[in-house]
């Protein structure tokens, strides 16, 4: 055995609790080194009463390790533990300090949950658990009141580019609330709505006006009012990172430089300030000059913009933020960021972006999940580029996966493009086949998918700006296969909840492979999932221990022999298979 690569440490996302009542563990070996693991746990205070042996399952394995996992409802809600390592013969035991090969003969130098206070247990909203988000570009989505267009308006369906306008407005959206609620999205992320000089509104000038030529307060109002009558939440974007050139402060400090009243609102590194060598003597958004940095931990800034989170919230009844560049905002900010917001709508959606590991964020202080890229960067890799096999993408999830508790896990913003990225359509040069199952992938695993406007009728567009056109109205330009594709979609991860929450298991991830099977699995539903990568038609058998299976999707009944069900998927083909 090897107990180098043994690992474990208490809280984090290797002992947290899940609810009030209840405590997950985990712990990591060698891949494939250790047969069994068991976690020896109790109460301290009665440890000969209360001592017991908990089997631990494996819950996921990477490229290098197993990770071992197990549920444990104290009584009291206090939990003393250690764990009982086993690979054939061999056992040994691990506390706090050591490696034993007998088991300690008391608790004292046990791992410990000291208690599980209600008031420190990680909630994540519920209703994130069971959404279908919906991004909205307001800019490109629809032109709902050509009285409010900018200057300069182009007619609808020209060539985006960084700096030209095509009215798209929130009244475009009331226009067509109808064609969300076909599809049967339940969430919507809008990004910008709040008055600046950009198409993209990410120049913030004013954080307490929607920007004229989206609307106004009303407006918005109105817009949420409809979402929630229809059963959709409505998420904005919150741009607390930097401003823009036009926000009033720093109109102030580009005016009267080092005597400017605002100077520490930002981070000024050189007086007058400029632009030198392409580099602004100001500290911006990457090295753009338009986008000043804020100094989140100034008084008067924090007042300012948690009064903007609180009161978009109050005046609107929006469902959550957005944070747009989260993780180089000062954590402190974040934390009283969360009092607000939470102080508020309790169940409010915080969601950071963040493109890489995001746990110090993620402790349940500060946000309730970030937009998971790793799993877009996995997905990506293995269904479009080709550049991963079945094992390694199963690896690749395992890893993003088991960094975070459950609950964040259920919470987590699955996306496959967006605003940022180019079109998933574009990203599989067209093959739409291919296209549709890394999405039905998105749709069967664990967290919240969204669906970038416009995939679900075949728009295409490379990198920015050409993944924000304008959205297309005319239904006979619309690939309305595409449409009732995701529509049945949605459909089918709403009626079985063991796509939503259920437990992940994958059957087949092999090396050289481009086919993957797994279950999804809950108290009411254990649903199989093929799915063949490739070209060409294949044949993928797996052993199951049922023998009677429906495909959710026909009604056709499946049966397995002598214990393998074996399916033939056309060229990328999937099949979801329900046991009965």
């Amino acid at each position: 055995m090897l107990l180098e690569a043994v690992y474990h440490r208490p809280k984090l996302n290797w002992c947290y609790a899940y609810d009030g009542r209840t405590i997950h563990l985990r712990i990591r070996t060698k891949r494939n080194d250790v047969t069994a693991v068991s976690a020896m746990a109790g109460d301290k205070y009665i440890w000969d009463r209360s001592k017991t042996y908990v089997p631990m399952t494996k819950l996921a394995s990477d490229e290098l390790f197993d990770y071992w996992e197990c549920e444990i409802v104290p009584e009291y809600r206090r939990l003393k533990y250690g764990f009982l390592l086993q690979k054939g013969a061999e056992k040994y035991w691990m506390t706090e300090y050591d490696f034993l090969k007998q088991e300690p003969e008391n608790p004292d130098r046990l791992f410990e949950y000291p208690f599980i206070n209600p008031v420190d247990v990680f909630e994540t909203p519920d209703w994130v658990k069971d959404a279908v988000f919906y991004q909205i570009f307001p800019e490109r989505f629809a032109n709902g009141d050509p009285a409010n267009d900018p200057e300069g308006t182009l007619p609808w369906g020209g060539t985006p580019k960084p700096d030209n306008f095509f009215g798209g407005d929130l009244q475009g959206v009331i226009d067509h609330i109808d064609h969300l609620s076909e599809l049967g999205i339940n969430a919507v992320y809008f990004t910008p709505i709040f008055k600046a000089t950009t198409n993209h509104k990410y120049d913030t000038e004013d954080y307490m006006q929607i920007d004229p030529q989206f609307g106004d307060l009303d407006t918005l109002k109105k817009l949420v009012a409809i979402c929630h009558e229809r059963g959709i939440r409505v998420i904005l974007d919150a741009v607390f990172n930097h401003s823009g050139r036009t926000f009033a402060p720093f109109v102030d400090l580009q005016k009267n430089g080092e005597k400017s009243r605002y100077k520490d609102w930002f981070y000024i590194r050189k007086y007058p300030i400029a632009v030198e060598d392409g580099i602004p003597t100001y500290d911006t958004f990457a090295f753009e000059p338009l986008m000043p940095k804020l100094n989140t931990a100034h008084p008067e800034v924090k007042e300012y913009l948690l009064k903007a989170a609180a009161y978009w919230i109050k005046e609107a009844d929006i469902d959550g933020w957005r944070l747009d560049v989260a993780n180089e905002v000062d954590h402190e900010f974040w934390r009283e960021f969360r009092k607000v917001v939470k102080g508020i709508k309790p169940d409010a959606y915080i969601l950071g972006e963040i493109w890489h590991e995001s746990s110090p964020w993620l402790m349940g202080d500060q946000f309730d999940a970030v937009m998971n890229y790793p799993f877009t960067n996995a997905v990506l890799d293995f269904f479009v580029d080709g550049t991963r096999d079945a094992r390694s993408f199963a690896n690749a999830l395992a890893s993003q996966y088991v960094r975070y508790p459950r609950q964040v896990n259920e919470a987590a913003f699955n996306l496959l493009d967006s605003h940022d990225t180019a079109r998933l359509l574009t990203k599989c040069d067209g093959n739409k086949e291919q296209m549709k199952l890394a999405v039905q992938f998105q749709f069967t695993y664990t967290g919240t998918p969204c669906i970038y406007y416009g995939d679900e009728i075949g728009l295409t567009g490379g990198h920015d700006p050409g993944c924000r056109k304008c959205m297309e109205w005319d239904e006979t330009k619309q690939d309305r296969e595409l449409f009732s594709f995701y529509r049945e979609l949605i459909a089918l991860r709403k009626k079985y909840g063991a796509l939503r929450t259920g437990s992940l298991k994958f059957l087949s991830a092999k090396a050289g492979s481009t086919s993957l099977v797994y279950t999804r699995e809950d108290e009411n539903d254990k649903i199989i999932i093929f799915m063949n990568n490739a070209a060409k038609a294949k044949n993928i058998n797996v052993s199951v221990p049922e023998e009677r299976w429906q495909d959710i999707r026909t009604g056709d009944n499946v049966s397995a022999h002598s214990g393998v069900l074996s399916m033939k998927l056309p060229a990328y083909g999937c099949v979801m298979l329900r046991a009965l």
